[in-house]
């Protein structure tokens, strides 16, 4: 039986690498900041809204939601960020990531299961688990639903 699926891989952070399954990435796409509409009184991780294809696209800082600094703090402020498009069930969520990697085969039954001591509290509930790669490195497998339906933006969606 064919166990192996197709990953985005990102940066997450100064050093940590993140997957998600493509099956939930609708897009990927560039954004430039200044079209980016602030929302007034939403967590500090949504950074607004854009127009996109016509809809409006909640923003999300990914590292800002699981506990990382603002991608967008001091001086690595971009004109243009790349963002992740998810979907799931006609609800689209936008994630801000720092860097794009790669698109990779990974074995889903390689993929070890989280232990909360490994992570910070704040990304253990969006992980499905990690894989472990060919340099010993840890990778994030997050999990697209659960991050579509995060609570905290589930009012406004």
């Amino acid at each position: 039986m064919e166990t192996r699926e197709k990953f985005l891989s990102f940066n997450l952070g100064a050093s940590d690498t993140a997957v998600i399954s493509l099956q939930h990435i609708t897009e990927v796409l560039q954004l430039p900041l200044p079209e980016i509409c602030g929302v007034p009184q939403m967590p500090s991780s949504v950074l607004g809204i854009y127009n996109w294809r016509g809809e409006m696209l909640w923003l999300v800082d990914l590292e800002a939601m699981l506990g990382y600094p603002p991608i967008l703090q001091g001086s690595n402020l971009l004109s243009k960020m790349m963002a992740i498009v998810l979907e799931n069930k006609g609800k689209y969520l936008g994630l801000l990531v720092r860097q794009l990697i790669d698109i990779e085969w990974l074995d889903t039954q390689q993929m070890k299961p989280p232990t909360t001591e490994l992570f910070y509290p704040k990304i253990s509930p969006f992980l499905q688990g990690y894989f472990i790669n060919d340099s010993e490195d840890m990778i994030f497998n997050l999990d697209a639903i659960t991050i579509i339906q995060a609570p905290m933006w589930g009012i406004h969606n």
